[in-house]
């Protein structure tokens, strides 16, 4: 090695420790640069997700239980309407938002104009600004009686209610022949056609629209919108005659009433008691056995006389007692709409018609129970076949939800009691196969009559070869 080499090499020893110590510094100050990188690149995401999260709050402001109970005009839902979603469509006529642009319902709509021009001409100086101006008014509290319909278009919107609104009043007016003398009806079909798309729970408008339509071209001697309408359901729903006098005694007023369903629950309803099952509600879970079978057991089945409500159905010493009522075309359609609201109202208590729907479910289950049902006279079959009725009760309970509160839990109860006790199917089983009638009974007492003398007359003769 020369001598320069050498020198070198020692000038490359003595700068060694130099080196690595600026190696080092390098390195840490790359990892300072790369945690000042790393934070600015965090901070954006942080910073985006900071925003995103105030826009969710933000979304959430206004959503809070009060706006959702003040809704009262609900989409049903899918359970209960999968089994039949037809029954809760409009046929005929759309009310309100959610079937306006259906294509059954369009041929309906120029009848509207011709009751809105009717409407307009029972009062002078009434014109469709000036109603429309006033219906300006209600929008908000109408809008929030409907679920998802923020697209709509205010000014539309208020024309429909004021559009549709002048429809019900004016048809609800000509079925309680409340209109001048000599003026025609417009649609000449018929009205239970009408009638039964105006009960729809997805067909309704708010209650204080159609009060205010009608208060503007109310008569004197006109009653009031709720009993009018009333009045013209009680062939569809079995409800009761009203007049003034009896319409105040329910205690009901216009400002309560939601929607024309919701009126005529009220008036299905009223007088019939809430019931606070004291007993274990997880006995009503087991199945109640149906008209068949309980008539095997010794159930006899009897139609309420003086009936007083539909869910008056009682179960006391083997004897249930049921109100008679009638199942024909439009039955189906509308005890589902009335039981959709009970289910999607969070105020509805006691849910009747979802109770007696349970209740008629467990106690059908074939043709031969509704045959049973006819029979007795609690069933008035105007649909003519019985299996049709029984796959109708079967069906309409899908989705209902059975409550802790079951309306008729003590019944179903006393009723599997019954069916357990041995003593009672032994009876029954005597009943049918040896009293089923006049003659068969008669020869069952006959026959006893004769095997008790055949028996004395052995004992004697038994008795006098001992002697």
């Amino acid at each position: 090695m020369t001598q320069c080499s050498i020198e070198m090499a020692q000038i490359d020893d003595d700068r060694i420790p130099l080196l690595f110590q600026t190696k080092k510094d390098e390195i840490e100050e790359r990892r300072e640069v790369d945690h000042v990188i790393e934070i600015k690149e965090t901070n954006p995401l942080g910073s985006r997700t900071k925003k995103f999260v105030n826009q969710i709050f933000e979304m959430f402001k206004d959503l809070d239980n009060s706006s959702i109970k003040s809704s009262t005009i609900f989409r049903v839902n899918v359970w209960l309407s999968e089994s039949n979603p037809d029954a809760y469509r409009p046929k005929m006529v759309s009310i309100g938002p959610y079937h306006k642009r259906h294509p059954l319902v369009g041929p309906m709509e120029k009848y509207k104009l011709l009751y809105l021009r009717r409407f307009l001409q029972r009062k002078g100086g009434l014109d469709m600004e000036s109603c429309i101006n006033q219906l300006e008014k209600l929008k908000e509290k109408a809008l929030k009686c409907y679920d998802n319909i923020e697209d709509l278009d205010i000014r539309e919107f208020c024309h429909m209610l004021l559009l549709d609104g002048c429809f019900v009043v004016e048809f609800i007016r000509e079925r309680c022949e409340m209109c001048p003398e000599g003026e025609e009806e417009i649609i000449n079909i018929n009205p239970g056609y009408i009638l039964q798309d105006l009960l729809l729970l997805e067909n309704q408008l708010p209650f204080f629209v159609l009060n205010h339509l009608h208060h503007i071209t109310k008569q004197d001697n006109e009653l009031p919108f709720a009993i009018l309408a009333n009045n013209s359901f009680t062939f569809l729903v079995d409800l009761p005659k009203m007049t003034d006098a009896s319409f105040r005694k329910t205690e009901c007023n216009a400002v309560n009433i939601k929607h024309l369903l919701h009126l005529a629950h009220i008036f299905s309803c009223h007088g019939n008691p809430m019931k606070l099952n004291s007993k274990d509600c997880k006995t009503r879970n087991k199945v109640m056995p149906n008209a068949t079978e309980l008539s095997e057991a010794g159930v006899r089945f009897v139609k309420v006389r003086d009936m007083s409500s539909l869910f008056d159905i009682k179960f006391e010493n083997g004897l249930m007692t049921i109100p008679c009522f009638q199942v024909e075309e439009g039955t189906e359609t509308i005890l589902r709409n009335l039981i959709a609201y009970e289910q999607q109202s969070f105020d509805v208590q006691q849910k009747y018609f979802s109770d007696f729907a349970t209740f008629m479910d467990y106690l059908i289950d074939s043709e031969k129970d509704v045959n049973l049902l006819r029979q007795n006279g609690i069933i008035e079959n105007w649909m003519g076949d019985d299996k049709q009725v029984a796959s109708l009760f079967n069906k309409i309970a899908y989705g209902v939800g059975v409550h802790s509160n079951f309306y008729y839990n003590e019944e179903c109860i006393k009723a599997v009691e019954h069916c357990k006790k041995p003593w009672n199917r032994m009876k029954a089983n005597l009943r049918h196969n040896y009293f089923n009638s006049p003659w068969a009974g008669a020869s069952t007492v006959a026959a006893i009559i004769l095997l008790l003398l055949t028996a004395t007359q052995t004992v004697l003769s038994f008795i006098s070869v001992i002697r």
